[in-house]
């Protein structure tokens, strides 16, 4: 919260302009995503104008903000162990995310296609940056690859599976409302350059409560799921792959 100078010399707090609302959604900011209106600089200067006049008279001096709260995107799956690796390494790479998925704000929504943010509350990171992170820590706990890193890292692999988080939000259309997430995955061959399979996933987790805390676990829950699907398609789709790569018994090699 700023402070103001008042006519007279008063000093007041300027109250922030986002409207918290009581009850359930206390913590919820309304902030549509469609754009609005160009508004001309004339406007917008009359218009805070107004709002520094009326901080002066209607905010109470010493009212405090409420507090901030910081959520935990976090993968509460559990895979088992592989007997042996499939891939001697591999490595995991974020693509760019949808614009819900690349803010801490937690973003919910009411109605299809229209989003907003919670006001009080955010992720402690990026999803887009969590997210590959948290698939990298599955994929060690699996065991499918001898060795697991994010594009960047000081190792050699000839595999590369490319993450891009296409939603994650809090559906609250129906109270408590789900968790729902979708993300594409994409398996690369670096030898060949090339693109061996591609893969969409979506997955839902219903909510406990119509709050960011219940949001926020409904979203944890939903990104167990799609890593539990995950799983199983890359591995089929690289036995595919290196069967395919391995000379038939018998033939010549190349």
């Amino acid at each position: 919260m700023s402070r103001v100078k008042c006519p007279g010399g008063l000093i007041a707090r300027q109250a922030p302009q986002a409207k918290v609302r009581n009850g359930p959604h206390a913590d919820i900011e309304e902030r549509p995503a469609p754009m609005r209106p160009a508004i001309s600089r004339r406007t917008l200067l009359a218009a805070a104008a107004t709002t520094l006049l009326n901080a002066c008279v209607s905010v109470e001096l010493g009212q405090d903000q409420p507090a901030q709260t910081w959520r935990d995107l976090h993968d509460p799956g559990h895979a088992q162990r592989l007997g042996a690796p499939l891939v001697p390494a591999l490595l995991v790479q974020a693509l760019p995310a949808d614009a819900i998925a690349d803010t801490a704000s937690i973003a919910y929504s009411r109605r299809p296609h229209e989003y907003a943010f919670y006001q009080l509350a955010s992720w402690t990171e990026r999803p887009v940056r969590l997210v590959p992170r948290l698939l990298q820590r599955r994929l060690q706990q699996r065991g499918v690859a001898g060795a697991v890193g994010q594009l960047g890292d000081p190792m050699r692999a000839d595999w590369l599976l490319s993450i891009a988080l296409e939603s994650l939000y809090h559906d609250v259309s129906v109270e408590p409302g789900q968790g729902r997430l979708a993300m594409v995955a994409e398996l690369f061959d670096r030898r060949q350059r090339l693109r061996v399979a591609r893969h969409r996933i979506q997955a839902q987790a219903p909510a406990a409560s119509a709050d960011s805390g219940g949001g926020a676990e409904a979203m944890s829950q939903a990104l167990a799921q799609a890593f539990d699907a995950l799983l199983p398609w890359l591995e089929q789709t690289l036995q595919q792959a290196l069967a395919a790569a391995t000379p038939a018994r018998g033939s010549a090699p190349p």
